[in-house]
């Protein structure tokens, strides 16, 4: 099966709308990625097939349960999920953040061939990282452990604002949040050809 194929049928099967342009713009990230990756070992994953499921297909499981409108993908690697995010929703914005210069290098160079104007890419500790208009959402997908995760982005949450926590089975790691962090809900999400449990985590500031 085509690379087209395979991501059109994983998205029919989630049950989500993704126009021609943004299923094609997707796969020139992957492409992208795919190329980049011989040179600077980005991701562990090497198969263009592999990397459908379980970078584009579970990036994309996560949209339904989000909202607007700014956001930070904190640990963000080599732009996952924050550059299929960014496909996916011109109209929001989205800071992506790794302290790792290479993975942002890829990912700045990324947003320019992709040509997406909502996306700010900055090569920072996210602890020591300050800004003046803070975050409505900010997710990572395999950043940390969830008690860190929101320990180490908590100044920058903007009130109201929730955290987004990409994870598999996510239970033990809930059991250690610190006292004033609620979750708010667990999804299941079910990602096409991908075996592993996966589950999107919302969690609030207590009242």
């Amino acid at each position: 099966m085509s690379l087209e194929r395979q991501l059109a049928a994983g998205i029919t099967r989630m049950g989500l709308e993704v126009a021609p342009d943004q299923q094609a713009k997707l796969l020139e990230y992957l492409a992208l990625l795919h190329k980049w990756n011989a040179v600077y070992n980005l991701t562990a994953i090497r198969q263009p097939e592999q990397m459908v499921s379980n970078h584009l297909l579970d990036s994309l499981a996560v949209l339904p349960h989000l909202w607007p409108q700014r956001w930070l993908d904190v640990g963000c690697g080599a732009g996952l999920p924050g550059v299929v995010l960014a496909v996916m929703r011109p109209e929001w914005s989205f800071t992506l953040l790794d302290s790792n210069s290479k993975k942002t290098g890829f990912v700045q160079q990324a947003v320019i061939e992709l040509g997406l104007r909502n996306v700010e890419v900055r090569c920072e500790r996210v602890e020591q990282w300050q800004v003046q208009q803070k975050y409505d959402g900010i997710i990572s997908r395999a950043f940390a452990e969830a008690a860190d995760f929101v320990t180490l982005t908590r100044h920058l949450l903007a009130d109201g604002g929730r955290w987004a926590a990409m994870k598999g089975a996510p239970e033990q790691e809930l059991a250690r949040l610190p006292a004033e962090v609620v979750v708010e809900n667990v999804f299941s999400l079910q990602v096409p050809e991908l075996e592993a449990a996966r589950s999107l985590v919302v969690l609030g500031v207590r009242k």
